[in-house]
């Protein structure tokens, strides 16, 4: 009597992660989402506006992934904490989160106005606090999380004319550390990465001389690109990176050998 071949069982594919990025509309957070997405993840863009966000949206679908947008003022911590708590319930988990957006406002700590240190503090730091009590429940639920934390060189070093971006920069420092071991023992990871000058609409407007005294404080002679930044996030945000936390990476090609 013959015997019917069997038939293998396909293995059970494991849920996609989800992750959030914060300031993905461009520069270094779309970098960011880009290769998060090309790594199989969902990605979830934050930013103020809806426009910008739908472009980035339509390039990670093109290349083959998936991304979803919400469009919140970070500043303001209470619909931005709802927008974090409704990703986790409607995706059904939230295991990465890179808070990333940010803003300067610069001037002499003698000129500054109270409402420029208010913003910039408010958007750069009280924002990724928001985002972290707002998404760590649905990361202890699963006992894995990846939460990193986009800071600047400027806040290990600081910078003249950059109190409040420095403060606020510096202050996302403390906080990842508090909060590495606060839930490090529920599977969550806590990091900083610490861009120093890279590429963006921001540094593009900067004097020439400006960029030359940068570059010859570095040890590689370019300036960086968000790419350089994404390709840390991807790896602090795997599996590979469950025994790093806590710890401050700076990518600044050698300028602060922090």
């Amino acid at each position: 009597m013959s015997q019917t071949p069997s038939v293998p069982i396909p293995a059970s594919q494991p849920p996609k992660r989800v992750a959030v990025v914060t300031g993905a509309s461009r520069g270094i957070g779309r970098a960011i989402a880009v290769r998060l997405a090309a790594d199989g993840r969902h990605v979830v863009l934050i930013s103020r506006t809806e426009g910008p966000l739908n472009e980035v949206k339509a390039q990670i679908e093109a290349a083959g992934g998936t991304a979803s947008i919400v469009a919140v003022d970070i500043s303001d911590p209470k619909p931005f904490a709802a927008a974090i708590e409704s990703v986790a319930a409607t995706q059904g988990r939230l295991d990465i989160l890179v808070n990333n957006a940010g803003i300067t406002k610069d001037n002499l700590a003698l000129r500054m106005s109270d409402e420029d240190w208010d913003v910039v503090v408010s958007t750069n730091l009280t924002s990724a606090f928001v985002a972290i009590r707002a998404a760590a429940r649905a990361m202890m639920k699963n006992r894995f999380g990846r939460i990193i934390n986009i800071s600047s060189t400027s806040g290990i070093v600081g910078n003249a004319g950059q109190a409040n971006y420095a403060a606020a920069k510096s202050g996302l420092i403390g906080l990842t550390k508090s909060i590495a071991r606060e839930l490090g023992g529920k599977g969550i990871t806590a990091n900083i990465i610490a861009p120093g000058f890279i590429q963006t609409d921001m540094t593009n407007h900067l004097p020439q001389e400006v960029k030359d005294h940068v570059l010859g404080l570095m040890a590689i002679k370019r300036l960086g690109t968000g790419e350089d930044i994404a390709e840390a996030v991807a790896y602090v945000s795997g599996d590979a990176a469950g025994f790093l936390t806590g710890q401050t990476i700076c990518i600044d090609g050698g300028m602060t050998m922090c």
